[in-house]
């Protein structure tokens, strides 16, 4: 294989596999499901077994899944959400649900995620339903996904490939589909093998072939020149990201030496995160009711009703056991998140189990360092959720305003709210600005807070409240008269 066509196949991990399908209502699960054995329906799914040059590599169809999930903690209902999880994000990257199984076990199988006997059903159900591919709740290992594909005879996947697809095709910057691959890529690296022993063999000096300088070398297998190259394109990313990195910080230290306050909007996937900042400032977001629909961060500048300047970021939303891989490639793109002033943290009143989003949430934050950031609960589609879930978010959360993007309702509170919790500014000033100097009252207006204000014959009387570079310029200019 050469040097190009690897690249291709590396490229192609970002590769949009299908249109998005308008998601279907859930199908009703059994009224009881038993203990020890659950395998339920969903609908589709499929992948593709394709020998490149000895080497596996995993491209998502999506056509006609089933879906399966071990219970190992908490309530049946807690499963049952999670496996709907699984189904919305199936949907959302392409596929038909045919079928959804549970299986209560204390832990995964280390060997085949379900246990052997539960194998053999689930490979009756393949074979009745019809799919080609099996999605699992959860993170595989290299060795389970070998084992459930040879006695499943049909591609199978992990919930972790499944997000990083959907992640594929929602892409739209440069700098998103950057990430995306690096994650991809970071995710296929330990699970590269070939078929049968090809990629156990060594390659050196003129038993190399075709490889040429640089491919021969002392006896290093195929196999690990595949994982060399894909270790190459792993640091080409990195670069890559690196440089665009300086552009978006660029712009965030430009607002931070102005003292503008910045406000970064949250949450969970599908939250309504892009529908609130389009709702205060008509930002014209593409909102759409699919799972990581906005990738690429949108910041729009505002202002508070006094005439402040402050902005609101959309930021990529969150979702349980999001994949460390994401974390990792989408560092530069979640600093909008850790380096705001305050959050506002979206939350899907209408959610089964809203509660668990927030701890989601609340745990990816934490990871990338912005616990201790203000925080601000807004609880979105308070139009069609139960008032009693509103009424227990309200009374569990402190700071939490119940609201509808949809319809308006509650937004007033929740923006005096934002606006009340920006970082204020604490040097208070007492003068009298020249009428040449109108550009300085208005940054005064812009970036501070405006205590009183007349007009004399020699200028623009202000008392107001400013950062100590704004007050030190003001400063200068009385002086200076």
């Amino acid at each position: 294989m050469s040097d190009k066509d690897f690249e291709e196949l590396l490229r192609a991990s970002a590769r949009v596999a299908s249109e998005f399908d308008e998601a279907e209502d859930l199908i009703n699960t059994p009224d009881q499901v038993a203990e020890r054995s659950a395998l339920r329906r969903v609908a589709g799914f499929s992948t593709q077994l394709q020998d490149i040059s000895d080497a596996e590599y995993r491209e998502l169809q999506l056509e006609r899944v089933v879906l399966v999930g071990v219970w190992t903690t908490g309530t049946a209902e807690m499963a049952e959400n999670s496996l709907d999880e699984l189904k919305a994000l199936s949907e959302t990257a392409g596929a038909q649900v045919l079928e959804g199984v549970i299986q209560r076990r204390e832990s995964p199988d280390p060997a085949t995620y379900i246990g052997s006997g539960k194998v053999a059903e689930l490979r009756e159900l393949v074979m009745q339903t019809g799919a080609d591919t099996v999605i699992c709740d959860g993170e595989l290992s290299p060795a389970q996904l070998q084992k459930l594909e040879v006695k499943l005879k049909v591609k199978v996947i992990d919930r972790v490939a499944l997000i990083l697809d959907i992640f594929a095709q929602h892409a739209k910057s440069r700098e998103g589909k950057a990430q995306v691959e690096l994650a991809q890529i970071s995710y296929l690296l330990p699970r590269l093998r070939g078929w049968g022993e090809s990629l156990s063999r060594q390659v050196g000096g003129r038993a190399a072939g075709g490889a040429g300088i640089g491919g021969r070398g002392p006896g290093e297998t195929k196999i690990e020149t595949d994982r060399r190259r894909i270790r190459d394109r792993q640091a080409k990313l990195r670069r890559e990201i690196a440089e665009m990195k300086i552009a978006r910080d660029t712009k965030r230290q430009e607002r931070q030496r102005n003292n503008i306050p910045s406000v970064a909007i949250a949450g969970y996937t599908n939250a309504g995160k892009s529908s609130l900042l389009n709702r205060l400032t008509n930002a014209g977001v593409l909102v759409e009711n699919a799972l990581f629909a906005t990738l690429d961060p949108t910041t729009r500048r505002t202002e508070t009703a006094e005439g402040r300047i402050y902005t609101l970021t959309d930021t990529v939303g969150f979702v349980r056991h999001l994949p460390h891989q994401l974390v990792d490639a989408f560092k530069s793109t979640l600093e909008e998140v850790t380096g705001a002033d305050l959050i506002v943290h979206v939350v899907d009143g209408s959610h089964p189990d809203p509660f668990e989003q927030i701890r989601a949430v609340r745990q990816v934050i934490s990871e990338i360092g912005g616990s201790e950031i203000p925080e601000i609960i807004a609880i979105n589609k308070a139009d069609v959720a139960k008032p009693e879930v509103i009424m227990a978010l309200l009374r569990q959360e402190q700071n939490a305003f119940a609201f509808s993007a949809k319809t308006g309702f509650g937004v007033e509170n929740l923006l005096r709210a934002i606006e009340n919790s920006l970082p204020h500014p604490n040097i208070e000033i007492d003068a009298v600005i020249p009428y040449t100097r109108g550009d300085l009252v208005n940054e005064i207006h812009e970036r501070g807070e405006v205590l009183e204000e007349e007009y004399r014959p020699e200028g623009t009387y202000l008392r107001a409240l400013v950062d100590d570079r704004l007050a030190k310029r003001v400063a200068g200019v009385i002086n200076r008269e």
